[in-house]
This record gives C-alpha cells, sequence and structure tokens, in this order.
C-alpha cells in the first residue's frame, strides 16, 4: 500500500510540495480552505485595480489533473491528531502517514481587538478584492459628501513598512495621479492623502540600508506621507492614533504591519517560537512529532548561516518544499536524506513605475535595472504561460497609457452571502466521518 501524505495548505511550499510528488509512489491529499493557489506577492496590484483575481489564482483541480495520486480537498483543518496520525476538518478525518503543515501565516493585529475590526488585511485574495471596493467606494462617496466628511474618505493609512506597504502605497499615489483624476475629473485630488506609517525607524527593515533610504526617498518624492518611528496605538474605524501621540482622521485603515504563524490545533507548545512558527529540524521535522513536517512561512529553522531562522520569504518556501519532497522519496528508498540550506539570492521591492530597489548578495542597485527585474522575476513565479501573458499585457498597457480598466466594484450578492452563512451554519453542526480518497 503507498504511503499516505497529507499536506495542510496551498501555498507556495504546499503547492510545490505536492507537485515534486505528483509522481512519485506516494498518496498525497492537499488541503486548503480555497480551491486555488494565491500568488501573495502581487495582491497590492488587485487591491489598486491593476490585475484582476483570476490572474494571480490558480485551481488547483487544474493543476493537478491527470494526476491520480493527488488529491484535493476543500476543507478547513479544526485540529491535528497526531497520535492517531489523522487531521480533523469540519466533515471528516484523513489519516496519513507523514503530515506536512506548510498553512504559512495570517495577519497579526497584535491583540488590537478595534483595529481586527476596522482595518483592512491584505492576506487573501478575497481581501484584496474587498479592499479594491472598499478603495472605490471612498471616491463614489466622496462626491456627494460633506467637507467634514472629506478627511475620513480621502486619508489613506497603510500600517507597515515591508515591501507590502511600500509597493501599495506607490501604487496609490500613482492611481492618485494618473487615474483618478481622468475618472472623476470633477473631484480635488489635492485632498486625496497617503500616508505610510511604520513603526521602526526605516522602511523594508531586512533590505540594505542604502535600499531603505532610495524606498523612501522615492515615496516622499511621489507624495507619500511617510511617518517612520509611528507605532499604532488604536484606530475606532474613524481615527489613527499612534503611540507619540500624533492621530489621523480617516476611514481606511490597511494594515500589512506584521504576520502569525497560522499554527493548526494540536500542535505542542513547546514545538513553537516566536511568531507562532513550528520548530523544524535541518530535514523540516518537527520538533517532538513523529512523521510531522512544517516548511514555508509557518517553519522556523536555525541553521549555522540563519541562527534566527530563515526569511518568510517565497523563494525559501519553494526551496523546502523541493528538499523536503526529495528526502520523502529518499527516505522510501532506505536512502539517508539531504540537510536543508539556502543561499540568499537577494531581495527587491518596487515603489512605482521605473522604480524599485534590488539587493543582490554583492550589489545594490535602484531605477529602471531594478524595476525590470522585479517585474521579469515575479512573472517567472507566476505558474501558467496564459497568466504570465494576461499580467504582462496588463503591465505593458498601463505602462503606456497610465492607466487600466479593471476598477470594477464588485460586491456579493445577497445569494453569495447566503452561500457563506450556509457554510458557516455546516461548519457548526457538522457530522465527522473518515474521508476516502
Amino acid at each position: 500500500m503507498n504511503n499516505k501524505i497529507v499536506v495542510l495548505g496551498a501555498g507556495f511550499a504546499g503547492l510545490q510540495l505536492a507537485r515534486r510528488l505528483r509522481k512519485s509512489h506516494f498518496d498525497v491529499t492537499l488541503i486548503d480552505q480555497y480551491n486555488f493557489h494565491q500568488f501573495q506577492p502581487l495582491f497590492y496590484q488587485v487591491a489598486t485595480g491593476r490585475l484582476e483575481p483570476s490572474s494571480i489564482s490558480f485551481p488547483l483541480r487544474k493543476i493537478f489533473q491527470k494526476q491520480e495520486n493527488i488529491h484535493v480537498r476543500v476543507a478547513t483543518v479544526e485540529h491535528v491528531d497526531w497520535e492517531a496520525n489523522q487531521v480533523v476538518t469540519e466533515s471528516c478525518r484523513f489519516d496519513y502517514d507523514f503530515l506536512v503543515i506548510a498553512t504559512g501565516c495570517v495577519t497579526n493585529f497584535f491583540g488590537n481587538k478595534n483595529i481586527e475590526q476596522y482595518a483592512f488585511p491584505m492576506k487573501a485574495t478575497i481581501e484584496a478584492i474587498a479592499l479594491r471596493n472598499r478603495i472605490l467606494l471612498n471616491f463614489e462617496d466622496a462626491l456627494g459628501a460633506e467637507n467634514n466628511e472629506l478627511d475620513g474618505l480621502m486619508n489613506m493609512v497603510i500600517a507597515g513598512g515591508g515591501p507590502t506597504g511600500v509597493e501599495l502605497a506607490g501604487a496609490l499615489i500613482e492611481l492618485k495621479k494618473n487615474i483618478l483624476p481622468k475618472d472623476y475629473p470633477d473631484m480635488d485630488f489635492s485632498r486625496l492623502n497617503i500616508y505610510l506609517l511604520e513603526g521602526s525607524p526605516v522602511l523594508l527593515a531586512p533590505m540594505s540600508k542604502d535600499s531603505q533610504q532610495k524606498s523612501q526617498d522615492y515615496l516622499l518624492k511621489m507624495g507619500v506621507h511617510v511617518w517612520t518611528n509611528a507605532l499604532i496605538d488604536d484606530y475606532d474605524g474613524k481615527l489613527v492614533k499612534t503611540k507619540d501621540g500624533r492621530t489621523i482622521r480617516t476611514n481606511n485603515l490597511i494594515w500589512t504591519a506584521g504576520v502569525t504563524g497560522a499554527v493548526p490545533n494540536g500542535i505542542p507548545k513547546e514545538s513553537l517560537v516566536r511568531g507562532n512558527r513550528i520548530v523544524v529540524d535541518a530535514y523540516h521535522k518537527v520538533q517532538g512529532l513523529k512523521n510531522v513536517f512544517a516548511i514555508g512561512d509557518i517553519s522556523y529553522m536555525e541553521t549555522p548561516d540563519w541562527p534566527k531562522g530563515h526569511p518568510q520569504l517565497a523563494n525559501v518556501a519553494i526551496n523546502q518544499a523541493k528538499n523536503l519532497a526529495q528526502n520523502l522519496i529518499l527516505q522510501s528508498n532506505n536512502t539517508a536524506p539531504h540537510l536543508f540550506s539556502y543561499k540568499n539570492p537577494g531581495s527587491m521591492a518596487t515603489v512605482g513605475k521605473r522604480k524599485a530597489v534590488v539587493d543582490l548578495p554583492k550589489l545594490h542597485f535602484h531605477g529602471l535595472g531594478a524595476w525590470l527585474v522585479w517585474m521579469f522575476l515575479h512573472l517567472m513565479l507566476i505558474l501558467s504561460v496564459k497568466n504570465k501573458l494576461i499580467i504582462f499585457i496588463n503591465w505593458a498597457i498601463s505602462y503606456v497609457t497610465n492607466d487600466t480598466t479593471l476598477r470594477l466594484i464588485l460586491l456579493p450578492s445577497k445569494k453569495q452571502v447566503d452561500i457563506a452563512v450556509e457554510r458557516d451554519w455546516l461548519d457548526e453542526n457538522h457530522t465527522e466521518k473518515s474521508c476516502k480518497v
């Protein structure tokens, strides 16, 4: 009988692992709450109407067509019963011989319930769509708003000066300059302000000092209000308050300020470290558990080159998945597995048209060249040729015209809401059973 592998999460790590095992003798079940893979680095372009969600989302069943040993299941994991070697979802149990946790991260609100309630996160395609709707509806509302309501509508605050925050700030300021005045010729966009708030002294903290300074210079020159050393204390849906007493009136707080591991219930607390990450050894095996592995953003592995763990990046996740897939195959053949080794190829962030910063191991550069490198490498990570072509065409049109045609407000219908409610009801009133794959 083939060994059963259950993979939790279809992000970069989980998807890469399943793809590497699709011609193996293993029986693989890939479980995710969505039926598609999401390309997270371009969520901000969905939120600002530059790309459609379908351009960066890939149906899992399409990816694994004709792969008889790969089984896709759309479900929410309730907990892992590691003593019984079972994964328990809302409706059934999945047996496993090997379990791979690749659940990634979720937004970290640092325990602030007000921010969690009122801010807009951007860690999923549906959240990027919700943010796009909110941004576009703001301008529709502003057309008929009273003067004293405009600040709330026209101030947009981004919390977090990492790559996502920097890229989103650049996209929003370009939207203000190049597109919105054409769509709303009777509106005064001098009142539209983009704020980027970062709690540390610099933007893009993991990058070089040159890239940190250049990215900030780009944003300031473009018109973004950059506040460093600005830790947000609270937000009530109308007013952002920082710990040093500054305030911004806004209905729009976009939260990109942190992530925390999406750890399934049942994983022992002794196996977790700061950031809610799961401790693994150099072979990706979870500390203290048998036949359980973790890869991608959820995993924490200390090595001589990375004494504080690897960065939570797509490239790390993909390489960990490749190594684990190889090791599982080697292990099944009674061959010694390989230690994971990772060399940092560099990091990058785009700020706007012809503006980006790139850090390579021995070289730092910015400007047009960096921007072209950023675009090329992101296109190469897109799964399908069709999607690569669609994104390239959209980018080319946007480059030439300084415009896009994707600013659609798509709110859920009553039936869509009913379906969501129904699924929640089923989650609370399920009957557990064993699942056949």
